[in-house]
């Protein structure tokens, strides 16, 4: 089953692309992050409580269940859980790698037209960067991605990527060690926005099966007429 976006949003701007009992499903625009930090600002989990409490009239605190993130700079596709039951099984998908994730990326360079790449990353808790190698190494994982080329010009390449793995900044971090770092990601070598709140990533499909349904469902997100995006005609 393939979901259409709907129109119903939340405050700031978040657009619903399904909703029932068990589950929301949210275009999360960049720059909101997914959920509460020392910062203060808005955030995904929060805002999406706030929504179903006044939607539906719920007394007292809404429960939600994040089970997966999209990092801040990044925007599209998330699924939160409404129900406990639903936050357990949506969880086990991801832990046997059964919920798939399609994400576009503008890139710096030209990319070939298909690739899969494998490195091992590790993370540096004190800093929150991610290292990428060639080879094995001390605790660093094993991360695999594969990618097509949809357009391309001197300058940029857009590429559609699925994640085999599901590491920290991975498609950040390993597209940058092929020479290939993302539009606007000042961490991993771009230097177009330093504020570091939009990037060149966008989750535009996911894959689940229904908590309570059992049945397949994907969820896609639009791309918008903004930079990046608007670099190339679809």
């Amino acid at each position: 089953m393939n979901m259409k976006k709907q129109t119903t949003r939340t405050n700031p701007d978040i657009p619903i692309i399904y909703e029932d009992n068990h589950l929301l499903v949210i275009d999360k625009p960049a720059g909101v992050l997914s959920q509460e930090d020392h910062t203060g600002d808005p955030d995904v989990l929060t805002l999406c409580k706030k929504y179903i409490k006044k939607k539906y009239n719920k007394p007292g605190d809404v429960w939600m269940g994040l089970v997966h993130r999209l990092d801040r700079p990044v925007s599209g596709v998330m699924v939160l859980a409404r129900t406990s039951k639903a936050a357990s099984r949506l969880s086990e998908q991801i832990r046997n790698n059964k919920m798939d994730k399609t994400y576009w990326a503008m890139v710096e360079g030209m990319t070939p037209p298909s690739d899969t790449l494998v490195h091992y990353l590790e993370k540096d808790n004190r800093s929150n960067n991610v290292s990428a190698y060639k080879k094995p190494r001390g605790k660093a994982k094993e991360s695999k991605l594969s990618f097509e080329t949809i357009k391309q010009n001197a300058n940029y390449s857009l590429v559609e990527i699925d994640l085999f793995t599901g590491r920290p900044h991975q498609i950040r971090v390993q597209m940058a060690k092929e020479g290939h770092p993302l539009w606007g990601d000042y961490r991993y070598g771009e230097e177009g926005n330093k504020d570091g709140k939009e990037m060149g990533l966008r989750a535009v499909g996911l894959t689940i099966e229904h908590p309570t349904l059992k049945k397949k469902m994907t969820f896609n997100a639009d791309v918008p007429n903004l930079q990046p995006w608007n670099f190339f005609e679809y």
